[in-house]
């Protein structure tokens, strides 16, 4: 009898041994994300202008890949990455209306694996409390157009040291988001910067593009430091870092658009003796993927309620596609005119719908024709337009738009080269639009019908 007992007692012994194990194997997650930032200057993704040394560094101990913003704009696309659901599902379809009531975010379902789920930085999108209920953790900027980007690593290392119950720590620069006030400009030769191809080159626009890659390296600078911390704390063994780029920059046709220039972004996974060091796997995601990536990295069950799923097994190694389209949805008010947008894209091709083609496109943080200082991005395209017919066209592209866009992005990368009129693509053409019109029904997608103003709450 005492043998049984003795025996039993070790199996018992043995077994929560085991969980404890599993338990505490259970990775530590940090997520760095920038804000606005152009993912094709990272020298990593074959920018020219800047070599990102320790973003560089990242990809090359991990996974680097694209991601898409649905909607490249600050607060839904947070939203989208906090919930797991698409725009219209979480209620922020408009940059900065509020997310519908009796939603979970990433913390609920994270928390409910065992996990402290931490923020330092951009704050914007944790309200309210009840749904985003982050453990706020002080040292990065919080305010996005904050003057001065100063951080301190102190408080971080106390949050990711305090406990042995695992973590997932979202740590949100503010970088490169405009003003543009911040970082060493002398970096940087304005008259040697190589532009977009969708872009008007004027001295105003090179003038403020040293700005903004200005920021890109204090991007940089602080992707590194975090880093080095958890070298430093011993916790980078058992971290999976994750690198976010946001969307697009304040540029004209990048950030409030669907064209990749404002939803394209930056992937970066590192993830020790799980992720195959350097592998570069041309997949498509979102960031309504990430919460149930997350979720699944943690042990958790998939949700099925939730937009976004897992890519886990591309991570791993045992899948080499995570989704077949991406889709994006752009409602302009409060940015500027009611002017939707809708968008589907797979591997090759994209289409683009513009929901109110009749009218102009407006923008009014960088198209106000009140603005007595013309001395803007926008307006100086503008004012060369005058003379130079390659910026009347990129001006007339932003301005005024058609109803259909068709893209082969394989080989018209900037979508300089509208097929929506070849008649080679016109079954093709036909195709995608079915599909989006799926998705759209799918989640009560009214079309033109939303984008109007809302009731504060």
């Amino acid at each position: 009898m005492k043998l049984i007992l003795s025996v039993a007692v070790l199996m018992l012994m043995i077994f929560f041994q085991a969980i404890g194990q599993k338990v505490g194997d259970k990775p530590n997650i940090v997520i760095i994300m920038a804000d606005d930032l152009d993912s094709k200057q990272l020298s990593c993704y074959g920018g020219k202008n800047i070599r990102t040394h320790n973003i560089d560094a990242l990809a090359s101990e991990g996974i680097q890949t694209n991601i898409y913003a649905s909607a490249a704009m600050c607060v839904p696309t947070r939203a989208s990455l906090f919930t797991g659901l698409y725009p219209l599902r979480h209620g922020s379809f408009q940059n900065h209306k509020p997310v519908n009531d009796s939603l979970k975010s990433v913390v609920h379902y994270l928390g409910a694996l065992g996990y402290r789920v931490g923020l330092t930085g951009k704050d914007h999108v944790t309200k309210p409390k009840y749904i985003f209920p982050f453990d706020i953790v002080k040292g990065f900027e919080p305010n996005c157009v904050a003057a001065t980007d100063d951080y301190e690593l102190d408080d971080l290392r106390k949050y990711i040291t305090a406990s042995t119950q695992p973590y997932c720590l979202f740590v949100m620069s503010i970088n490169p988001h405009a003003p543009w006030t911040v970082g060493d400009t002398t970096e940087f030769n304005a008259d040697a910067l190589i532009l977009p191809p969708d872009w008007v080159d004027t001295k105003v626009t090179r003038r403020q593009f040293v700005k903004y890659l200005a920021e890109i390296r204090r991007l940089d600078n602080q992707v590194g430091d975090v880093v080095r911390l958890l070298k430093e704390t011993g916790q980078d063994k058992n971290t999976i870092v994750m690198f976010l780029g946001e969307q697009g920059a304040q540029f004209p046709g990048a950030k409030w658009n669907l064209w990749d220039a404002g939803q394209k972004s930056a992937m970066i996974v590192k993830w020790p003796g799980v992720v195959k060091a350097g592998s570069k796997p041309d997949i498509l995601a979102q960031y309504e993927d990430i919460t149930p990536t997350l979720i699944d990295v943690a042990g958790g069950a998939a949700v099925p309620s939730l937009d976004g799923r897992s890519f886990l097994s591309v991570l791993t190694g045992k899948s080499k596609s995570a989704r077949q389209f991406v889709y994006g949805i752009h409602n302009n008010i409060p940015e500027g005119n009611a002017y939707p947008i809708r968008s589907i894209r797979d591997e090759r091709y994209k289409l683009i719908v513009n929901l109110s083609s009749d009218m102009p496109y407006y923008n009014r943080f960088m198209m106000d024709p009140q603005r007595k200082d013309r001395n803007s991005v926008w307006f100086s395209w503008v004012d060369e337009a005058l003379n130079n017919a390659g910026a009347a066209t990129l001006v007339r592209r932003f301005e005024k738009r058609p109803r259909m866009e068709f893209y082969d992005i394989s080989k018209d990368p900037f979508e300089l080269k509208n097929l929506a009129d070849d008649p080679a693509y016109k079954s093709q053409i036909r195709a995608y639009e079915t599909k989006l019109h799926e998705w759209m029904l799918s989640q009560d997608d009214r079309g033109a019908a939303i984008d109007i103003v809302y009731p504060k709450k």
